[in-house]
């Protein structure tokens, strides 16, 4: 009975500690900086010790939230059109001028050759944060299969690898590029690492998630969001709904028709 309530109070106690905190206290009790009198874990501690030490194998390691609840709180809406209104370069972006759409920025393409965003002005895009070593990672073949269907009606994939998440894009452009067009046969553009999270975050997410309707930090890789031919930003989509699902499709299919 006291272990159980030991137990207990320890999962309560990490709850709200963040993966670096979490990841911080599994090294320190493996590393035995927490360790009782007679050289052993207690019960408590051995318990944190499964706790944290929980991975799921090829999948996508993230900081779950404590309820489903919070989860869904946490989480930008996938708002499609029928909705009212729904080594990464480094960039100093106190000093970058606010973007009015995603025209106005030139992105470095995974070749590291300048690539304005106006050559894509009308049609249709979908942006993705991307990254090769994620649950997520299979999407690439389902985006691939999205761009092959619709590119001749004016539709296009920009994907941005980053590292930002669970550190599952470490390699650098010529290592993510061999990988994408080996491993996926990507044809759709695929630009540099960039970040798209924090204090760093590449000025066209910053724009991408604070200047439109769809406004909140990125939540892990393969998130995606809908832009229509005038450039307008229309739909933002969860990192786990994938490329082909109906609401998706739906919707590409909305905006190719109506723009």
């Amino acid at each position: 009975m006291h272990s159980n309530h030991s137990q207990t109070h320890c999962s309560d106690w990490i709850l709200g500690f963040t993966l670096t905190e979490k990841n911080e206290l599994l090294l320190m009790i493996i590393g035995g900086s927490i360790m009782t009198g007679s050289n052993q874990f207690s019960p408590c501690y051995a318990y944190l010790t499964i706790v944290l030490g929980l991975v799921t194998v090829g999948g996508c390691s993230q900081d779950y939230p404590a309820s489903v609840e919070e989860a869904v709180a946490k989480e930008p809406k996938s708002v499609g059109l029928h909705s009212d209104q729904q080594h990464p370069t480094i960039f100093d972006t106190s000093k970058s001028a606010r973007a009015s759409q995603i025209y106005d920025f030139t992105m470095e393409d995974i070749d590291n050759k300048p690539r304005s965003l106006s050559e894509f002005k009308g049609n249709v895009i979908m942006i993705v944060n991307t990254a090769s070593f994620c649950g997520n990672t299979p999407q690439y073949a389902g985006l691939q299969t999205l761009y092959e269907r619709y590119r001749n009606q004016g539709f296009t994939i920009l994907a941005f690898p980053a590292n930002d998440f669970g550190k599952q894009e470490p390699g650098d452009n010529k290592e993510i590029a061999e990988f994408c067009y080996t491993k996926y046969s990507l044809e759709f553009p695929l630009f540099s690492k960039i970040t798209v999270l924090g204090e760093q975050k590449h000025p066209l997410y910053r724009y991408l998630t604070e200047d439109t309707p769809f406004k909140g930090e990125i939540t892990w890789n393969f998130q995606k969001f809908l832009v229509d031919r005038q450039g307008t930003v229309i739909a933002r989509y969860a990192p786990e709904l994938k490329p082909l699902s109906p609401p998706i499709v739906d919707d590409i299919e909305h905006a190719l028709r109506s723009s």
